[in-house]
């Protein structure tokens, strides 16, 4: 007999349990560390509890997005079919209804093989996860028998974190919040590369508890700013500098794209850079300073009568104030430098709003800018590469993170984002002591927000959506705009070692585009387009 609509949400949450369950075991069974799970003692209370208040309400709430419930929906109709067909049939019985047997076979392959191909994605990212943390947790402890225990801890908050995850995706904030009070008693702010980044992702996941809302509502509730939020500005500002000055993210990405930028203008007198969300919120302009610096010294060409800088941003005040250093930087060098900046955000920038003077080069530069404007719809981003086609730039150069944080799917970003902010963590051991404050700061205040966004928000509020560089590929692609291969991997090795970054650290050619990874793990991804 074919299930209701009124019970669709219970079995939404039986079949996501049935996946997700599989999903975890064969993790483990991958590894060979399946003896080792805790995950048994936990028998999913919240399905019953589930079970129980399905019968009286006919909807929950649905704080996802339409992917998802577009998911759920198909999964509904798989159960419904085989449940059907498994009614008309039996061991004794060797009759099949005619209608039966063609709804099986029309339908259920089809939907059975998108199913696994979902089911075999999560267990490898599952695989991958509880892969980085039992290498770290070994790598955290020195002696033999510190490493087993360490290596247990670290198995156990995987599983918890995995099992809070699905708590939470299933909304049950009774079962979720047990969970959360297990995993903030291990995952400790100066413990182990894995418990610190367990406990950013605690942050996220009772972020997103606690915006579920009441039954019947549908959506996110949007959080607003408080005093709180405002006091901890100047800690972010602060830990984005460290992020700057410690990590090596940023600066290779403005190592890369002044290297480009370079290569574009040789041979140019009149230059024109436009910069997308001017410096990141660094109060100095580090990067253009270091573009300064390299046209004020190369030799045996033109010198450069005029370099203009157009940064674009939404605070102007801050933006002129780092014009000023600027220029006055630039005319210490013999530089005529001219600042302006335009007060928007990249989805409300119009052509026009850039001022184009004739016999001028434009290149437009974006530094972890665009996955901002990364939606659902797809609309905002691709109006916002039209208008820098309209540009006509002789290159665009974009730096990015390079994971895959933008899926429709909850579980499958958490999963991502658990994989790629260990890998961070993992770098930060490697870099600082165990108890610097630094790196506390760096964690709490600037990648534990990257993971909260990314775990607890949905929709508009959804601001960090990282893509693979194979997609930003496609993206550029349907949008007009053709790779220009980066050519400087010597270079990008010699920056390394002259800038002492930490070993573990490396650089690959994919594809015409520059790839910084830790221990073959990508991490930001740098390529140059043009028109």
């Amino acid at each position: 007999m074919a299930l209701s609509r009124s019970f669709m949400t219970e079995h939404e949450c039986t079949n996501h349990e049935i996946r997700t369950n599989r999903m975890r075991a064969s993790g483990l069974e991958l590894l060979g560390l399946n003896n080792h799970s805790s995950m048994a003692c936990y028998s999913y209370p919240y399905m019953s509890s589930l079970e129980e208040g399905s019968a009286n309400d006919s909807s929950l709430i649905n704080p996802y997005s339409d992917h998802e419930s577009r998911d759920h929906k198909k999964l509904k109709r798989t159960l419904s079919i085989a449940d059907s067909v498994s009614s008309n049939s039996s061991i004794n019985s060797s009759i099949i209804s005619r209608s039966s047997s063609t709804n099986s076979l029309t339908t259920l392959p089809r939907l059975h093989f998108r199913d696994h191909i979902w089911t075999y994605t999560q267990r490898y990212l599952a695989a991958e996860a509880v892969e980085e943390a039992t290498a770290a947790m070994i790598n955290a402890e020195e002696n033999g028998a510190e490493q087993e225990d360490g290596t247990a801890d670290g198995m156990r908050l995987v599983q918890l974190l995995i099992a809070c995850a699905e708590a939470v995706a299933c909304r049950d904030k009774s079962h979720a919040s047990a969970l959360l009070s297990e995993l903030r008693a291990n995952a400790l702010v100066f413990g182990s590369s894995f418990q610190r980044v367990a406990s950013c992702f605690v942050q996220g996941l009772a972020s997103r508890l606690a915006l579920v809302q009441p039954l019947g509502a549908v959506g996110f509730v949007p959080s607003k700013l408080n005093a709180k939020d405002y006091a901890l500005m100047d800690k972010k500002e602060e830990a984005l500098r460290l992020v700057y000055e410690i990590c090596p993210h940023i600066q290779f990405g403005h190592f890369v794209a002044n290297s480009s930028i370079l290569e574009a203008l040789e041979g140019e007198s009149f230059v024109h850079v436009v910069d997308l969300g001017m410096t990141l919120g660094l109060p100095h302009g580090d990067q253009w300073r270091g573009l300064i610096q390299s046209l004020a010294t190369r030799t045996s060409q033109p010198p450069v009568l005029r370099l203009r800088i157009t940064g674009v941003g939404l605070c102007a005040d801050r933006l002129l104030i780092i014009g000023e250093e600027l220029e006055a930087y630039a005319d210490s060098l013999g530089i005529n430098l001219e600042f302006s900046c335009v007060e928007s955000n990249l989805e409300n920038l119009k052509p026009e709003d850039i001022k184009i003077f004739e016999g001028e080069v434009l290149v437009v530069n974006s530094i972890l800018q665009l996955h901002c404007v990364v939606k659902e719809s797809r609309g905002a981003l691709n109006s916002v590469l039209q208008m820098i086609h309209e540009l006509s730039p002789k290159i665009l150069v974009l730096v990015e993170q390079d994971s895959s944080h933008n899926g429709p799917f909850f579980l499958g970003r958490f999963m991502e984002a658990l994989h790629y902010y260990s890998a961070i963590f993992d770098s930060l051991d490697a870099m600082l002591p165990k108890y610097d404050t630094r790196r506390a700061k760096m964690e709490q205040f600037y990648f534990a927000e990257e993971i909260k966004n990314i775990i607890s928000c949905e929709g508009p509020a959804r601001v960090e959506r990282h893509e693979r560089v194979d997609q930003w590929r496609r993206r550029m692609s349907r949008a007009g705009f053709q790779g220009a291969p980066i050519k400087m991997m010597a270079q990008a090795k010699q920056w390394l070692g002259k800038n002492k970054v930490c070993e573990g650290y490396t650089v690959v050619e994919e594809k015409g585009c520059l790839v910084l990874g830790w221990k073959s793990r990508p991490i930001v991804a740098a390529s140059c387009w043009k028109c």
